[in-house]
């Protein structure tokens, strides 16, 4: 078993002070002592300092590269806080016998069930028309349309895009799906269909995006697969904001090429600069990247971090 091991939490991960103590009293078991640093700063400097002297760095998705991490030679696991890791510099820690282990599966649930209200939200006009009931107006005629009989796309059929499968099948809805793997019989014997992107982007109602950023999935979504889509289908996007050419979504949505779009993820993490080209884009919802954020999605996931770092510790 490991000594002396210093580890740092660079932010608080959403985890009161209570739990900061219950962690530092198990980690102790292991001869390891837990720094927690009260505040979020993405200054390269600021982190470098805050983590130049741990062993294991506990870190959600501020972006954690090279430059930074070459100056702090003891790291040797990063413990992610999150379940994507394209914000971390992995060429950089392969090269340098740094770990990596992220929260797989923690924000599951919170994430499908947002893809969902989303998908409610644009088709139902929620949130335009609460902003409009409050300013003395009406529906104004609106008529929304619903789930049910729609064909929603979805694209990445991981874990997220399998729960999500299940919640739109109990509405109604049928589901076609784009995967590289298609390893899950199960959803093919209830009518799953599996399909090309192109075939999914045209035959789609609601495309819904779940696959991670790689450089094979950088503005996968793009002017030429935005021109397939319906011109009312909707895009919903809680995967990650590269994944999608924002410029070329924003034309869609100010064309009408398609009726609408809610975001998620963006480039960078919020605030997002003014002339962010979806913050003025027609029928675009945009939220502050809270698919992730439920407590109960926080809690699952700080037992996932705890749990890695104890078997990291074991080893």
């Amino acid at each position: 078993m490991k000594e002396n091991i210093k580890i740092t939490a660079v932010e608080p991960i959403g985890i009161s002070k209570e739990k900061e103590l219950e962690l530092q009293e198990c980690f102790a078991q292991f001869g390891a002592s837990l720094q927690v640093y009260p505040d979020r700063n993405e200054n390269e400097d600021v982190l470098a300092e805050r983590i130049s002297d741990s062993d294991v760095v506990i870190i959600s998705n501020i972006p954690l590269k090279a430059n930074v991490l070459e100056r702090c030679p003891n790291v040797k696991l990063l413990a992610v806080a999150f379940t994507g890791i394209d914000h971390i510099d992995q060429d950089y820690c392969q090269q340098h016998n740094i770990k990596i282990m992220n929260a797989a599966g923690y924000a599951t649930e919170a994430v499908a069930e947002l893809s969902v209200a989303l998908m409610l939200d644009v088709m139902r006009n929620i949130s335009n028309l609460n902003t409009n009931i409050r300013q003395e107006g009406t529906r104004a005629n609106f008529l929304g349309t619903e789930l049910r009989g729609k064909t929603v796309g979805i694209v990445g059929h991981g874990a997220i895009g399998r729960r999500l499968t299940m919640l739109l099948r109990a509405f109604g809805a049928n589901v076609v799906v784009y995967t590289r793997k298609r390893d899950n019989l199960s959803f093919l014997r209830e009518g799953v269909k599996y399909v090309s992107l192109q075939e999914l982007m045209q035959i789609s109602d609601i495309v819904s995006l779940h696959t991670p950023l790689t450089d094979e999935t950088y503005h996968l979504i793009n002017q030429q697969m935005l021109s397939l889509m319906k011109p009312e289908a909707i895009l919903i996007n809680t995967s990650r904001g590269n994944v999608v050419d924002m410029n070329a979504l924003a034309t869609a949505l100010n064309e009408g090429k398609i009726a609408g779009a809610a975001v998620d993820v963006y480039e960078k993490e919020p605030p997002l600069p003014a002339n962010h080209p979806l913050l003025k884009a027609k029928n675009c919802i945009c939220v502050p990247h809270i698919a992730y954020a439920t407590q109960e999605s926080f809690a699952e996931r700080i037992e996932i971090v705890k749990q890695n770092i104890i078997s990291w510790l074991k080893a």
